[in-house]
């Protein structure tokens, strides 16, 4: 009997610490949640369920694993607050008589601060909508696709050249209210000024206009894929791994293909690396381009081999080279397509480079959004003063919006964001002077096309229609809302298209070998002010090494962040001479973090480490 009662005892007592454990964890799950959804929200205030699929299949290499820091500082102090909260009222009212109604009251006080953070979510996604979509065909796209193989298309005798400037994430938003952007500012002032002097398809109206960035069509490649093809970028695989494809949609007919039948000498033109994201297999399958990206400028002499900035080199040299690449296009006997595409205005925040200038305070992003602007317009002028400028029509349209993750939340949340587009000096008139267009970057296809001169029987190519002609776009067809709802949904179409693509076998995650290295601080020379850094003993890198390149700050929110590349040293082992004068000489911790890129392009981090300098 005295053994029943010990037992009983004891599992008495195991109930009390499980009823305790189980109340501080539904506190610190209720903390997490509550302050996770707010973080979401907060860091991208008008975010979709598209774009946040987006964030969570990207990869977790550099910019996310940011993200996921500022996340957990975010959230970790009401998760410690809540749970030593619990834990005193646990503790505190142990021997009195409403001890186990107070801890089920917390218990299910937590679970109502889910379910509610949960139902908020759920409807601000509109998940179910998002979950429907994802599970239900549609003939949308099958219906209203054209073929451009089954389109004829008339070229003028006399080929007209092409230069086609991708800016990154370029909106009409970031002009002030005027002018039909969102702000009190004009950020983007010559941009402006070039739209209403030019084409925009704005009509009589004052306001500037752009086109929609549909579903499946918001990060980079997906941007400049819907304006050469007319299609949504709808893929099995992971937004940014196209690059792992052995061909990119083969089947699609695209801008590139339609001007190589012409005759054209195709080149894509970028301070990256072209094989990210697929970009190089798009241009290379459609146009057979040139690509002269971040690694032939080094490999020709352009910059140094250790240059590296952001992501390769700046706009400011990319425009320079522009020049140089155009003067030699147009001094050649073919027409030519020149594509670029910049990079100094991408998330988060923009590259600041020597030009730009301190206009905006800490606002760095509407800095560099400016000094984007200045030098577009100083580059078309340039252009506008050249022989070969009569006979060239020029595309200047930002590749998607914006991903920054605050420079847009304040904006009123009835305004439509739209990207950037303008045409200068095409070779056609709009029909229909007078009316505003409401268009997709899918219209951009054929408008391309038709402002080369060129005649599309019935206007209309892949999705898009030209907006020259009289004929009404998808979009003033069907409406912007039905538009999106239907290309959420599957697509039997899309999925012959995407046929091709190899979806790799999912690896257990303990299996998965991640490339890594030995980073270590080789000392600091107080007299040189050099903080010497070495990365050596490399392990489980998937190929050849191309680059390894050095994020270097002080500051805790990252805001005097430098980029730099290491040498490659006798022994097979990387340096890089940090000089503190870059960071005024500052003295304390240095976080430094590694990056590797390898021959395909592909990025991984692969070490950190703290330099300490006094």
């Amino acid at each position: 009997m005295k053994g029943l009662k010990m037992i009983l005892a004891a599992l008495k007592k195991l109930g009390c610490m499980v009823e305790v454990i189980l109340t501080l964890a539904a506190g610190a799950v209720a903390a997490l949640t509550y302050t996770l959804v707010k973080w979401v929200f907060k860091t991208w205030n008008h975010l979709s369920m598209d774009e946040l699929m987006y964030q969570l299949n990207a990869p977790m290499e550099g910019t996310n694993q940011e993200m996921i820091r500022e996340a957990v500082e975010y959230c970790l102090p009401l998760i410690i607050i809540v749970f030593l909260l619990v834990l005193c009222i646990c503790l505190g009212m142990r021997k009195k008589r409403w001890y186990h109604q107070t801890l089920s009251g917390i218990f299910l006080l937590s679970a109502a601060v889910i379910g509610l953070t949960g139902y908020y979510a759920w409807n601000r996604l509109d998940v179910s909508a998002y979950s429907e979509n994802q599970s239900t065909y549609s003939e949308f796209i099958d219906d209203n696709y054209v073929n451009p193989g089954d389109v004829n298309i008339t070229f003028p005798e006399k080929k007209r050249n092409l230069l086609y400037i991708f800016l990154e994430s370029m909106e009409v938003t970031y002009s002030d209210k005027e002018s039909g952007g969102a702000f009190d500012t004009d950020y983007i002032k010559e941009l402006t000024e070039i739209a209403k002097e030019n084409e925009d398809f704005s009509g009589s109206s004052d306001m500037l206009n752009g086109g929609y960035s549909m579903p499946s069509t918001t990060w980079t490649v997906a941007g400049m894929f819907a304006h050469t093809s007319g299609l949504p970028l709808t893929i099995p695989i992971e937004k940014n791994s196209m690059n792992t494809q052995e061909s990119f949609f083969p089947d699609v007919i695209a801008l590139g293909d339609i001007l190589e039948k012409e005759g054209y000498s195709q080149t894509l033109l970028i301070g990256s690396q072209a094989v990210f994201g697929g970009r190089q297999l798009m241009f290379q399958d459609h146009g057979n381009f040139t690509f002269h990206d971040h690694t032939y400028a080094r490999e020709v002499g352009l910059i140094p081999e250790d240059y590296w900035v952001w992501w390769g080199y700046e706009d400011k040299r990319l425009f320079e080279f522009a020049k140089q690449e155009l003067t030699e296009l147009a001094s050649k006997d073919e027409p030519f397509n020149l594509t670029m595409l910049t990079v100094d205005t991408h998330f988060e925040d923009g590259y600041v480079c020597e030009d730009c200038e301190d206009i905006y305070g800490d606002n760095q992003y509407a800095n560099v959004m400016a000094c984007s602007s200045k030098k577009v317009a100083e580059f078309v002028r340039w252009i506008q003063q050249q022989d070969f400028y009569e006979n060239t029509t020029i595309v200047i349209a930002g590749d998607h919006p914006t991903m920054d993750s605050d420079f847009c939340e304040n904006i009123d949340e009835d305004y439509v964001r739209k990207v950037y587009t303008v045409y200068i000096n095409a070779d056609t008139e709009v029909e229909n002077a007078g009316m505003r267009r409401d268009f997709t970057t899918f219209d951009l296809f054929p408008t391309t096309v038709a402002s080369l001169g060129a005649k599309i029987e019935g206007n209309k190519l892949g999705l898009g229609t030209n907006l020259f002609s009289g004929e009404f776009t998808l979009t003033e067809k069907y409406g912007i809302e039905k538009m999106e709802r239907e290309l959420q949904k599957k697509s039997k179409l899309m999925e012959d298209f995407a046929s091709g693509i190899v979806v790799p076998e999912q690896e257990k995650e303990e299996e998965v070998l991640q490339p890594g290295a030995l980073t270590q601080v080789l000392g600091y020379d107080n007299t040189a002010g050099i903080l010497q850094i070495q990365v050596k003993d490399f392990q489980n890198i998937p190929n050849e090494i191309q680059a390894i390149n050095i994020a270097v700050w002080v500051e805790a929110d990252q805001s005097d962040l430098q980029w730099m590349q290491a040498s490659l040293a006798d022994d097979g082992s990387y340096i890089v001479d940090i000089d503190v004068s870059r960071f005024y000489y500052r003295t304390g911790d240095y976080q430094i973090a590694v990056f590797l890129v390898d021959a395909e392009g592909s990025q991984y981090q692969i070490g950190y480490v703290i330099g300490h300098v006094e």
